[in-house]
């Protein structure tokens, strides 16, 4: 008996994360119950919308109307990387059944209620034809939840395996995990600063968007009573679900603790001890039974940090999702096509968990091609 032909279907993720570098964009194929990913783009933002973005982590003067506008230009920029990612992958628009489009995150207080993630998904959905699913992290707010992590249900579909206990380590602007044993439920929260302050310390002294494989951070030696302040900030020993973001780690946080004594390279050997502490101290706290951890996002390039994660986490296995079959730049775009997928299916995206909302909801808003 011959089974019918079924067609893939194909779906864009979009990301633009705390790390400020620009856009990341996947085109995904799922097909009986297994996804793909396909092609991939990134496209670096150009230096004035970067500081723009940076600006719209605060309050400033006329910022409605600036937040607008930012959205306005990042959503052309999404666009930009959608058509050259069709375009190098030979798919047409019509073909595409929706964007999962993340937005740029500006505030995140689910403390208070809300998280803004900016976008103009109309525009996009204008400039693509073709359908946007946006804001997935309101409605797990609206019902109490964190609003993040949402990789979280991403990667238990994905990387979960029936004998082995994971925990897939994104290291982001943020460092988040998630743990996925073999039997019981699945955890995920954010750790605290992943790459975020690494950068923004790297850009002050020298210049330059990020510290390539962790050589300056090489150069210095970790300050034990900085590393020691540092780690006494109130999240890092507050239990899961809890996300974090610039609205608590940020230049001005580490100034509060700087001594004009201490040499720039050292701090910036601190800042890369503070982020593999942060990430081993929830490890041990939490999923201590994981015997392999895979890591994903820009940290995963770092040299200095993988060797210093792998001697705070011995006897574990620790490599890039690489080794999973997915290359690490590309896990949390992915993510977003396959949100944008749940959405349109009708299907829950959140992990209540996770991110502690009072039950599964479907994420996202639609906008129609």
């Amino acid at each position: 008996m011959n089974l019918p032909f079924i067609a893939p279907e194909y779906y864009v993720g979009l990301m633009s994360g705390t790390s400020l570098d620009g856009v990341d964009a996947v085109l995904a194929a799922f097909e009986n119950n297994t996804c793909k990913l396909l092609h991939s783009k990134f496209i670096p933002f150009d230096e004035a919308l970067r500081i723009e973005l940076l600006a719209l982590n605060s309050a400033g003067a006329n910022e409605l109307e600036r937040a607008a506008v930012a959205a306005n230009e990042l959503s052309r920029r999404y666009a930009a990387a959608v058509q050259t990612l069709l375009g190098n992958a030979k798919i047409m628009a019509e073909q595409v059944k929706a964007i999962g489009c993340h937005g740029q995150t500006v505030r995140h207080r689910p403390d208070l209620g809300f998280t803004i993630q900016l976008a103009n998904p109309a525009l996009l959905a204008e400039l693509t034809n073709i359908a946007v699913v946006a804001d997935f992290r309101s409605r797990d707010i609206a019902a109490g939840g964190q609003g993040a992590p949402l990789v979280p249900a991403f990667h238990a579909a994905l990387f979960s395996h029936p004998g082995h206990h994971r925990v897939i380590v994104n290291i982001g602007g943020i460092s988040n995990l998630t743990s996925l044993p073999p039997h019981g439920g699945v955890l995920g929260f954010d750790c605290g600063p992943g790459n975020l302050l690494l950068d923004a310390w790297t850009t002050r002294h020298l210049d330059q968007p990020y510290d390539k494989d962790g050589t300056w951070a090489a150069s210095g030696h970790p300050i034990p009573e900085l590393l020691r302040q540092l780690l006494t900030e109130p999240f890092f020993a507050s239990p899961p679900p809890k996300s974090t973001g610039r609205d608590l780690f940020n230049l001005p946080w580490l100034e509060h603790f700087l001594s004009p004594d201490f040499a720039p390279a050292d701090v910036q050997a601190t800042l890369l001890e503070l982020t593999v502490k942060a990430i081993t101290a929830a490890i041990l706290g939490h999923c201590s039974t994981a015997s392999e951890i895979y890591l994903c996002g820009g940290g995963a390039h770092n040299g200095t940090l993988m060797r210093s994660l792998k001697q705070s986490l011995p006897n574990r296995s620790i490599a890039p999702t690489d080794d999973l079959g997915v290359n690490a730049d590309w896990v949390e775009a992915f993510a977003f096509a396959w949100l944008a997928k749940q959405a349109l299916n009708g299907n829950p995206g959140n992990l209540p968990e996770v991110t502690g909302a009072k039950g599964a909801r479907i994420l996202g808003a639609i906008y129609p091609a």
